[in-house]
């Protein structure tokens, strides 16, 4: 999962590598002490001062973990974990086939690299948090006694798994489908029960109270039609001209821009769709990056690579408002990385290099370090 390199991170980083960032203790209001319930470590990503947000799209809810891990990291190293999935399985006292790697983020101040797991598959799946320090060595991140608020959502979809022979999945493993920590906000993106199911909410952090999200609905070109039921696959808050926004990738992809700050509780937004890249895809994961004065995006993809989207000119794109037929594409200029291939997540290392979790062949998976192009 992206993570966002603040003004704050990259102040402290340029500091002594054996620093520790001071806590404040602001954020911390509300934690309390114990063990938190998960049902479920789907997405993850990092706040301030070592906080590590987990979604548990089980019980449709995320909890805000104190991890301690504000140690500044040194000099960059190149990171390389074969068989990583084997590892962890081993880990866990399991095969590899009964694990999945939900997802991925790097700590902005440490760079150590926490891995969201399932242990086993199906409803009866428990959830783990895996470390990757400095060694490189798996180990597993205890959720016993540790410091930790939590944020239920109120309007979640109901937990009904299909019944034999329906079609479809069960809705509640949607409640929660990415996640992002900006300034003092957790975004969040899934379905809700509302009748636009389609979902996106800004929660303020510290948590407290939590309201209905916003209901969105995009014009998806090549389906040519509105929709308000697709979730978002996996979306970074990205600042179009002076103005933040989150741009958004769906399944069949089209990539949508929506203002922050019309995510407000009960609203009812639409998006802009600047590019529809390509049908017979699910988008798997996204980060912004910076090189030579210009910022890319990166998007990973099941059937279409990672593609190098440019964004210099994002805020001048018309809306796309007509169908994209036979799988073309429109809008936003973007190449495929050649070399690239099997990437499942991606996140930001350092301000160089990329981390991607990518298949290597036989079932196994590769933890690497790769130079942002």
């Amino acid at each position: 999962m992206k993570t966002l390199l603040s003004t704050v991170v990259l102040t402290c980083a340029a500091l002594s590598a054996t620093a520790v960032v001071q806590p404040d203790p602001n954020w911390f209001a509300g934690f309390q002490e114990g063990t938190p319930a998960l049902k479920s470590a789907s997405k993850l990503a990092f706040g301030p001062e070592g906080i590590l947000f987990i979604a548990d799209t089980k019980a449709a809810a995320v909890v805000a973990v104190a991890t301690g891990d504000t140690q500044l990291a040194g000099a960059s190293k190149l990171v390389k974990v074969e068989g990583v999935n084997l590892k962890v399985a081993a880990l866990l006292g399991t095969t590899p086939d009964e694990i999945l790697i939900e997802d991925m983020a790097v700590n902005p101040v440490s760079r150590q690299i926490y891995l969201a797991v399932a242990r086993g598959r199906g409803p009866s799946s428990t959830p783990a948090v895996i470390r990757v320090g400095a060694d490189l060595a798996p180990v597993l991140v205890s959720l016993e006694k540790v410091r930790f608020s939590r944020a239920d959502l109120p309007d979640a979809p109901v937990d009904a798994p299909p019944k034999e022979g329906q079609r479809g999945g069960n809705p509640r493993l949607e409640s929660i489908t990415d996640i992002a920590f900006l300034e003092n906000r957790l975004l969040i993106a899934g379905l809700s029960n509302e009748e636009f199911a389609s979902t996106l909410r800004a929660i303020p952090f510290p948590f407290k109270t939590v309201a209905n999200g916003s209901s969105v609905e995009i014009y998806h070109g090549a389906h040519g039609r509105f929709e308000t039921r697709s979730p978002i696959r996996t979306f970074v808050p990205f600042n179009v001209g002076d103005q933040p926004h989150l741009l958004a990738a769906y399944t069949c992809t089209p990539l949508v821009q929506f203002p922050i700050k019309d995510i407000q509780p009960g609203a009812k937004i639409k998006g802009k769709t600047i590019a529809e890249l390509g049908n017979r895809n699910r988008p798997l994961d996204m980060i912004v990056y910076e090189k030579g004065g210009k910022e890319y995006l990166l998007l990973a993809n099941s059937s279409r690579g990672v593609m190098k989207v440019t964004t210099d000119k994002i805020e001048t794109l018309d809306a796309i408002g007509e169908p994209v037929k036979d799988g073309a594409t429109r809008g936003i200029a973007y190449e495929t990385l050649a070399g690239w291939t099997g990437v499942d997540q991606l996140d930001r290392l350092d301000a160089g290099n990329a981390l991607v979790l990518r298949q290597a062949g036989g079932g196994s998976l590769n933890l690497e370090s790769l130079a942002l192009p």
